[in-house]
């Protein structure tokens, strides 16, 4: 198992170290879903490629720039990125028909697993709307691992803003401290640093990392098992 890339990144105003920024009193972990759980890239350039030529036309489609946007919720990014909102229904009709596709990282079976034994409660927070990340979830066998899967459209304001981990807490009965949040974007780490949760930045699917290490997340992994050095059992009350 391969070690985190560094475990004394301190993040301004919060604990400087991994052992303290991810202390025994943790109960709770919140994941990113696309690029950290799962390996949904593939499959989202196709969808979003027959997206674009179908409602903007022929071209190549802007994915790596819409790469960059990752972790907001989908309309979000067209108005970013001054494309059509039309180009939802066919990126949402094709990224249900090719889920079958998406794998699971390595490790994150694992992960999940061992938090669980270990007395985690697990929830997921994303980019996607609810019901695509469920059905996703569901489709890998993944689901029964998290008590809560919540996407941005259940929220009144999706990343890099807090409410989407706020929920998560509220839905668990956590407090900020007992609870990490796991992302590989810069919006996830905004957003768990606005609610007040650490936050542990994961590097398993970024070949340029520079954008979420600039986001100051509280530590960072290169492998999804090494969350587990940083989350003991929790104490049995």
């Amino acid at each position: 198992m391969s070690s985190p890339v560094s475990t004394e990144r301190a993040v301004p105003g919060r604990p400087g170290t991994a052992t303290q920024a991810l202390q025994p009193a943790r109960r709770a972990v919140i994941f990113d879903l696309d690029g950290v759980l799962v390996d949904s890239f593939t499959v989202m350039y196709e969808a979003f490629a027959i997206a674009y030529k179908e409602v903007v036309g022929e071209g190549p489609a802007p994915f790596d720039e819409y790469r960059r946007h990752l972790g907001r919720y989908f309309p979000d990014i067209m108005r970013i990125m001054g494309l059509p909102l039309e180009m939802e229904e066919p990126f949402v009709r094709e990224s249900y028909r090719l889920a079958s596709q998406v794998p699971v990282f390595d490790g994150v079976v694992e992960l999940l697993t061992t938090l669980r034994a270990r007395g985690f409660r697990l929830a997921v927070a994303t980019g996607k709307s609810g019901p695509r990340a469920r059905s996703l979830l569901g489709g890998l066998g993944l689901l029964p691992f998290f008590e809560h899967v919540i996407g941005s459209d259940e929220v009144a304001r999706p990343k890099p803003a807090p409410d989407i981990v706020e929920l998560a807490l509220d839905l668990m009965g956590f407090t900020p401290e007992q609870a990490v949040m796991v992302g590989d974007a810069p919006t996830d780490i905004a957003s768990a640093h606005g609610a007040g949760v650490a936050s542990a930045g994961a590097l398993w699917a970024l070949s340029e990392p520079d954008e979420l290490l600039a986001a100051e997340p509280g530590v960072v992994l290169r492998h999804p098992t090494d969350l587990l050095a940083m989350c003991p059992p929790v104490p049995r009350d």
